[in-house]
C-alpha cells in the first residue's frame, strides 16, 4: 500500500475499521515518534506480531515536549515516516493529547505500550470501555532507554551540565524569571518592521550579470524594540515602551496597525513622530530552501540631533526615566538615542543596561562608549572587539577594560556557536557552552538574549545563572524564523528542566 494510503484522519480509520473481517485483530501503538530510533523499530514490530492489522496514533504538535532537546519534526512529517515501514498499516495525528479518545473511537483489540512506559492517562478506562486488553512489547532495547537528548550535544556541553546541575536546580533557575513580575521596565529604542520576502533562485539573468529570483511570499515580523519589549513581557506585568515612528503628510505610518497588532497586550507603547518619514523597514530577500538571505533594503531615514523630535524625545526622557526600575536601551544606531538623550539615559536611569549594535548603517559608529555609564553590557563578540579596535586580543582583557571605562558591574558577550562568557566585577569571569542545535535564524537572538538576562542581572543573580539562561534564550531565539516567536516563560522553564534532569543523571 503506498504510504500516502496509510495516513489518515482519526474518523476516516475509525469508519474503514468497522468493516474489518471477523477474527481481524486490530493493534494500537501510540508515541511521538520524533526519531525512529532501534528500540522503536523492535517496539512497533512486535506489536505487529500480536495481531492483523497495526494502527500508530501521533501525539499531535501542540503536545510535544518543548525541549528543543532534539530535532522536532511536525505531524505530517512523522506520519510519513512511519507509514513508510512494512509493519504498520496505518497511521493517525490524534488531535487528542492521549490516547484514550482513539482507543474508543477506534476500538483496538490489544492496545501496545512499550518498555518502560507506565504512566495511564485514562487509557486503561478506555480499554475497559471497548473490551480490549493491554500489552507490553517487550523489545531487546527498552524503548526509553533511546531517548537520551544529551546525545546531541558535543562532550564539552554534557560536562558543563553535569557540573552546573550539580550547583543548580531548575526551580532555583526559574526562581530569577519568576521574581521580576512586579519590576517597573522602561525599553527605549528604535520600531523595525523586518520583512522577509521569500524567493526561489531561477539562475543568473540573461542579459545582466545578476541573480534572477521567482517571488513565493512576503512575511511581516516585529522587530527591533518591538521584539525586545514582547520578550520581556514574557516576565514581568507591564513593559513600557519608548520609540519614534514615521510620518508622511502628518498622517501615522500605514505600518502603525500591524506594530499595534504584533505588541504583548502587557507593553504600553509611548510613540513620538518622525515627520517626513517612514517607520524603519528593513527588507530581507530570502530563498526559502534553504533559508538563505541573499541581500537586504534599508527603508529609514536618521533623526536630527538638533530638531524638534530631539527636543520631544529629551523631554519624555527626563520626565519618565526616575519612574523605573530598570531601562533597557536597544541602541541599533539609525539616529533615534542622539548624544543629550545618551546623556539622559547615564545620569537618571536607575538601573542602564545597553545593547549597542553593528550594522550595515552604522558600522563602526555605534559602539558601546557612547555611553559613559551602564550597570548591564550585552554585546557580541564583533561589537565589543570594534570598541577597541582588535581583532586577536583576548576576550576576557577587552571586557574587563571595558567594564572598568563604563562603570559596568556586568557584562555579557556572546559568541554564537561558542555560547557566551560573562565577566562580573564582585564574580570575576564564567563562560558557558552554545545549547543550541537547532539553527534556522539568528535575527533577533541577541535581542532576546538581551531582554532575559538584563531582569536576572537586575535582581542580582549569579554569574553563572545569567550565562546559563544566556545560551538557553539564544537556543530558543536562532530556533525561529525572524521574530516569528516571542520568548515564553512556561516553555523556558520545560528546556531549563529537561536539560538539568538530564545533566544530573
Amino acid at each position: 500500500m503506498p504510504t500516502t494510503d496509510k495516513v489518515l484522519s482519526l474518523e476516516n480509520l475509525a469508519h474503514r475499521l468497522e468493516d474489518r473481517t471477523q477474527g481481524q485483530r486490530v493493534v494500537l501503538c501510540h508515541g511521538d515518534f520524533e526519531v525512529l530510533h532501534p528500540g522503536y523499530i523492535h517496539y512497533l514490530e512486535e506489536a505487529r506480531r500480536m495481531g492483523d492489522v497495526l494502527v500508530v496514533t501521533l501525539t499531535p504538535d501542540r503536545h510535544l515536549p518543548q525541549t528543543f532537546t532534539y530535532p522536532h519534526f511536525d505531524g505530517p512529517q512523522r506520519a510519513q515516516s512511519l507509514a513508510a515501514l512494512s509493519m504498520v498499516d496505518f497511521v493517525v495525528v490524534s488531535p487528542h493529547a492521549d490516547t484514550a479518545g482513539a482507543i474508543r473511537l477506534l476500538k483496538p483489540d490489544v492496545f501496545v505500550r512499550g518498555d518502560g512506559e507506565t504512566s495511564d492517562h485514562g487509557e486503561g478506562q478506555a480499554l475497559a470501555e471497548v473490551g480490549a486488553r493491554l500489552a507490553v512489547a517487550h523489545a531487546p532495547t527498552p524503548v526509553m532507554s533511546y531517548y537520551n537528548p544529551m546525545s546531541v550535544y558535543p562532550k564539552e556541553v554534557t560536562e558543563f551540565l553535569e557540573d552546573f546541575s550539580s550547583r543548580h536546580s531548575a526551580a532555583s533557575i526559574t526562581q530569577w524569571l519568576d521574581a521580576g513580575r512586579r519590576l517597573k521596565v522602561l525599553v527605549v529604542g528604535e520600531t523595525i518592521i523586518d520583512e522577509y520576502h521569500y524567493v526561489e533562485t531561477m539562475g543568473k539573468s540573461g542579459k545582466e550579470p545578476i541573480l534572477a529570483t521567482r517571488y513565493q511570499r512576503t512575511e511581516s515580523f516585529a522587530g527591533g524594540i518591538l521584539a525586545v519589549a514582547n520578550n520581556v513581557a514574557a516576565f514581568v506585568d507591564q513593559v513600557d515602551m519608548l520609540t519614534v515612528l514615521g510620518r508622511q503628510d502628518g498622517k501615522p505610518d500605514p505600518t502603525e496597525p500591524f506594530i499595534h497588532q504584533h505588541l504583548n497586550p502587557k507593553v504600553r507603547p509611548i510613540f513620538l513622530y518622525q515627520d517626513d518619514a517612514p517607520t524603519i523597514v528593513k527588507r530581507r530577500f530570502v530563498e526559502s530552501y534553504p533559508l538563505q538571505k541573499l541581500f537586504e533594503v534599508y527603508l529609514l531615514k536618521h533623526m536630527e540631533e538638533v530638531s524638534p523630535l530631539a527636543d520631544e524625545l529629551c523631554d519624555k526622557l527626563e520626565a519618565i526615566l526616575p519612574d523605573y526600575d530598570v531601562v533597557l536601551v536597544t541602541d541599533y544606531g539609525h539616529g533615534m538615542i542622539v548624544p543629550r538623550a545618551v546623556e539622559l539615559l547615564c545620569q537618571k536611569a536607575r538601573f542602564l543596561a545597553v545593547n549597542t549594535q553593528t550594522n550595515a548603517d552604522n558600522q563602526g559608529f555605534n559602539t558601546i562608549s557612547k555611553y559613559r555609564r551602564a550597570d548591564f553590557i550585552s554585546l557580541s563578540e564583533k561589537e565589543l572587539r570594534l570598541e577597541v579596535r582588535s581583532r586577536r586580543r583576548e576576550t576576557a582583557s577587552i571586557m574587563e577594560e571595558v567594564a572598568g571605562k563604563m562603570g559596568c558591574q556586568t557584562l555579557l558577550v556572546t559568541s554564537g556557536q561558542h555560547g557566551n562568557q560573562l565577566f562580573s566585577r564582585n564574580e570575576g569571569f564564567f563562560r558557558s557552552p552554545s545549547l543550541s542545535n537547532r539553527i534556522l535564524d539568528r535575527v533577533g537572538a541577541g535581542d532576546a538574549v538581551f531582554s532575559a538576562t538584563t531582569l536576572c542581572v537586575a535582581q542580582g543573580a549569579p554569574v553563572d545563572v545569567v550565562g546559563f539562561i544566556g545560551n538557553i534564550v539564544g537556543a530558543h531565539a536562532v530556533a525561529t524564523v525572524g521574530h516569528r516567536t516571542s520568548l515564553d516563560a512556561e516553555l523556558l522553564a520545560q528546556h531549563i528542566s529537561a536539560l538539568l534532569e538530564q545533566g544530573a543523571s
